[in-house]
């Protein structure tokens, strides 16, 4: 399979904007994104996707591709999809598989991606793939920035909510509290029939792009991933980040 890595990131973001140039261990967070990416063995190549010049400035700074999208994109999958067309267009070849990896994943781990992509290559039938991981603590499984999810007996997505899924109200001592990686494989064709899907009530009320692929009555495949990693949202996040990341084994291999 020919499968690329695309990273969409924008300047205005409500919750934390100007969030992908803001710096940990001194260097911009979709720097750490890309050059974390491009360690990945299945990954022919990593794009930058974006609709701001100060993000393009500096991808072609650290020689990182990157694809001028347009301003209008309210959905990062819009984003990442009109990416897809123009490089396709570009290398005048079809694109087999395109991992969309969140700008605000500074820890990603190479060895992740490669894990969310393996199912496809085992399966032909799974069109979209997430990563899923342990939350730690009931804080964080309170913490509406994180998405929940729950699966099934063969690990594919029932819901996902910014809620504490499944309810610990009922007196269980224990209940599976598992997190969204939005490391995100689509298959090419499945990528744009997801965005001419009629979004959904409950991708609504919840803002969350999977629950658009359940309600239309298609599969999400989850696996999980036993890195820890912290997405940034907040300034407070970025902090505890910038702390956690100080002996981090992969920085010096960037290149």
């Amino acid at each position: 399979m020919y499968v690329i890595g695309i990273i969409p990131a924008r300047m205005a973001s409500s919750r934390f904007p100007g969030k992908p140039l803001a710096e940990i261990r001194g260097i911009p967070m979709i720097g750490h994104v890309y050059h974390r990416c491009k360690m990945s063995d299945l990954l022919s190549e990593v794009y930058i996707a974006t609709c701001d010049e100060e993000i393009m400035k500096y991808a072609d700074s650290i020689g990182a591709p990157s694809v001028m999208t347009s301003a209008s994109h309210e959905r990062a999958t819009d984003r990442v999809a009109e990416a897809m067309q123009m490089i396709e267009k570009k290398l005048g070849t079809k694109i087999d598989v395109i991992v969309m990896i969140q700008g605000d994943e500074p820890m990603i781990y190479p060895e992740m991606i490669d894990s969310a992509v393996l199912p496809m290559q085992n399966d032909p039938g799974i069109q979209v793939v997430n990563l899923m991981s342990q939350l730690d603590s009931l804080e964080e499984h309170e913490d509406p920035n994180e998405v929940k999810v729950v699966i099934d007996q063969m690990d594919f997505a029932l819901y996902f909510s910014r809620e504490p899924i499944p309810s610990r109200k009922k007196g269980a001592l224990r209940v599976p509290m598992l997190k969204q990686v939005c490391i995100i494989p689509f298959r090419r064709d499945f990528l744009l029939k997801f965005n001419n899907l009629t979004p959904t009530p409950l991708e609504v009320i919840e803002s969350i792009d999977m629950l658009r692929v359940l309600e239309h009555g298609y599969k999400v495949k989850m696996v999980m991933s036993d890195q820890r990693t912290y997405s940034v949202d907040t300034k407070e996040d970025l902090e505890y980040v910038n702390t956690y990341m100080e002996n981090d084994t992969l920085i010096r291999m960037y290149s």
